[in-house]
């Protein structure tokens, strides 16, 4: 299997992740746990969990020029990327949330081509296109109100910074990912990331209660720290390593296609026509998003 074959698997195994924790983060917010003090969790375990693994590669050093740009990574990646989406969560639905990620890859074909001079072919942006009709489809039709919002408007407003921050950490990340293992960069990424929420997180963190936690509650918990946050900044880094920033960030299409099959599957919901015009779209959508153009013949 081709590394382009397994990235492509990463990033789907990424955005499935994401698909589900929309559902599975909102469940023990804020009844268990506070938005931030999540924050504090989830960069705490991460941070464990990727400096663990770094012991097992050679040694890397950051060069002094980097590290202006790993700071500003770990800033929108690990800082303001998951503060603003679990603080989002907390005041808005999982539905507005996976409404909004959607604008993801149209900010990083954008910047993509401004600030990396990235080439964005036409069957690229077709998919783009494809895979935003039918993510909207599925979120606008297909999916079921929640109540439990107390702040729609600003949650939804931190949504959007949510995206436009992940957009700039997928940027920024691809040149250092060009010098260091991924191991190395996320290490640091998660370690500065711990230290710049830990004025703002460690309140919510302090008031956890951890003996009235369910067994299910923890279980969520874990499934944050080790999927939605160490496997998905894994995989996504190693697609980042084989793909185009513009192709990974296509894969944000399928999160309302995961969500919606994961309630079918438990019995939640239903398939109708749109939710099956949808999801044909998205799947065209990714395929045209990430299949490899032929190389022009010389005539």
């Amino acid at each position: 299997m081709s590394k382009r074959t397994l990235a492509i698997l990463a990033c789907l195994g990424a955005t499935t992740i994401y698909g589900l924790n929309h559902t599975i983060a909102k469940g023990v917010m804020p009844t268990y746990i506070k938005p931030f003090g999540f924050i504090m969790v989830r960069l705490l375990g991460a941070s464990f969990l990727f400096w663990m693994c770094s012991f097992f590669i050679p040694k890397q050093k950051i060069e002094r020029k980097d590290w202006g740009r790993l700071f500003v990574c770990a800033l929108t990646g690990m800082g303001i990327n998951m503060l603003t989406f679990f603080k989002g969560l907390e005041l808005s639905t999982p539905i507005n949330s996976a409404v909004l990620i959607t604008i993801v890859p149209i900010l990083v074909v954008v910047m993509s081509a401004i600030f990396i001079k990235e080439n964005v072919t036409m069957q690229k942006g077709l998919g783009i296109v494809l895979g935003l009709v039918g993510a909207l489809f599925l979120i606008l039709y297909g999916a079921e109100l929640r109540q439990d919002a107390p702040n729609i408007p600003l949650g939804n407003i931190l949504f959007v910074v949510n995206a436009v921050s992940f957009g700039t950490y997928l940027i920024l990340i691809k040149k250092l990912l060009e010098k260091y293992h991924m191991f190395t960069l996320l290490k640091w990424l998660f370690t500065i990331g711990l230290v710049l929420c830990f004025p703002v997180t460690i309140a919510e963190f302090n008031q956890i209660q951890w003996g009235t936690i369910p067994a299910s509650g923890i279980g969520s918990i874990v499934f944050v720290i080790i999927g939605t946050t160490f496997l998905t900044y894994l995989f996504n880094v190693f697609g980042l390593s084989q793909l185009k920033a513009s192709t990974v960030s296509a894969f944000s299409y399928a999160q309302p296609l995961i969500g919606i099959l994961f309630a079918v599957a438990t019995g939640k919901d239903s398939l109708t026509l749109v939710k099956v015009v949808g999801t044909l779209l998205v799947i065209v959508g990714l395929y045209l998003a990430t299949k490899k153009p032929r190389p022009k013949q010389l005539t």
